[in-house]
């Protein structure tokens, strides 16, 4: 199977499968010198891990992970970084119902097709317990890009199901099991997924990531375009169905007036390029959003087949999220910080001596103080808020 690496510099390799031994990932192109431990990574480990409120699949997995190679006392080596996070409580039983059938909405179908082979148990390779893998890398490029750079990266929920969030304050999001910015909706999320739960559905999120501190110019200017490149990576995340940078479809709607940036010597007047123009950072917030499909894995009839081709009912007992994009957050986290970091290291290796005379301006105004585009009404929502 090919596919299992992303990024070029800094690049990425996971392994396993949901109900293995274990799962685990290879982290290569990670400087030399940066303090790691398996503290710093374990804190976004915990963020993303099942289990953690009646509104996730109550698999109970401490998602530990140990670090293998490339650190020595305390410090990267410049080797290859090797990460293991053993699986705890699988129930492939829950599974065995259908070994011989395709469950509705999944890779199941596809899969066999492809392979002929099947790990049936929760997805096998498929599955989304393979992401833990990507936070674990994620979080050693969150700490080089914030010690080096001064980037930080947050994400929040900015819509479940049909009830969107207005976004409130950061601080929020840390404190709540859905990772939105606003505590006061919490109360009627945690409702809307009793009834959901109880009614054995599920549905989809949004989720939108951001990234500030980002310096301008990371990002090549035709293939490998730094939106491009995130896109991609977000993309790859399991469920995941849309990517929309800064404004995204909302663009479709505006005029070229209201979409383009306006500069100033101060700055940007707003971004809705989402930080990205021609495929390079421009110096403003990295933002990025993401809907997430509802789960396929429900306990109510849906129509399938069989191996054979023939006409079966399907329903999925278990352990399962009845939303995934309420832990996508930490997810969407760490691509984002991945992506960058590789776009960091591509730029240092051929343009970190270039100098221009033109100054860097500032980056747009801080969350809803925007100002508007020329060409937009005053009393408009911004089209990078929408």
């Amino acid at each position: 199977m090919s596919g299992n690496t992303l990024g070029q510099l800094f690049r990425v390799t996971s392994f396993g499968e949901s109900h293995g031994p274990a799962i685990g990932g290879v982290v290569d192109g990670c400087p030399p010198g940066l303090v790691l431990s398996a503290a710093d990574i374990q804190r976004d480990l915990d963020r993303r891990r099942p289990g953690t409120s009646r509104h996730v699949t109550q698999r109970r997995e401490s998602d530990t992970v140990e670090i293998l190679s490339g650190v020595f006392e305390g410090r990267t080596t410049g080797t290859p970084i090797a990460l293991l996070i053993r699986n705890e409580d699988q129930r492939s039983k829950d599974y065995s119902n259908i070994a011989e059938t395709f469950r509705p909405g999944h890779a199941d179908y596809a899969y066999w097709q492809k392979y002929g082979i099947r790990d049936y148990r929760g997805g096998g390779r498929s599955s989304a317990r393979e992401t833990a893998v990507r936070v674990a890398a994620g979080a050693i490029a969150r700490k080089w890009l914030s010690e080096r750079h001064g980037v930080a990266i947050r994400g929040h929920l900015v819509q479940l199901g049909s009830i969107a969030v207005t976004f409130a304050d950061w601080a929020a999001v840390d404190t709540n099991p859905f990772f939105v910015a606003n505590a006061a909706i919490v109360p009627e999320l945690e409702a809307f997924m009793d009834r959901l739960r109880k009614s054995g559905d599920s549905c989809g999120a949004k989720i939108t990531v951001e990234a500030s501190g980002v310096p301008v110019g990371w990002g090549e200017p035709v293939y490998d375009r730094l939106d491009a490149d995130l896109a991609h990576a977000m993309m790859g995340i399991n469920a995941v169905k849309g990517v929309e940078i800064g404004a995204g479809f909302a663009s479709v709607m505006q005029t070229g007036t209201q979409h383009s940036d306006e500069m100033t010597p101060e700055g940007f007047l707003s971004n809705n390029a989402g930080g990205i123009l021609g495929g390079i950072s421009t110096g403003q917030d990295v933002v990025v959003t993401l809907a997430v499909k509802p789960t396929s894995s429900v306990r109510l009839d849906r129509r399938s087949i069989d191996k054979d081709a023939r006409p079966v009912v399907v329903n999925t007992h278990g352990r399962h999220d009845p939303c995934v994009g309420i832990r996508a957050t930490p997810i969407a986290e760490a691509m984002m910080a991945v992506v960058l970091m590789d776009h960091a290291l591509r730029h240092r290796a051929q343009n970190a001596d270039v100098v221009t005379r033109t100054p860097r301006i500032a980056a747009s105004a801080p969350r809803g103080r925007d100002v508007p585009a020329r060409g937009a009404p005053a009393d408009d929502p911004e089209p990078d808020e929408a």
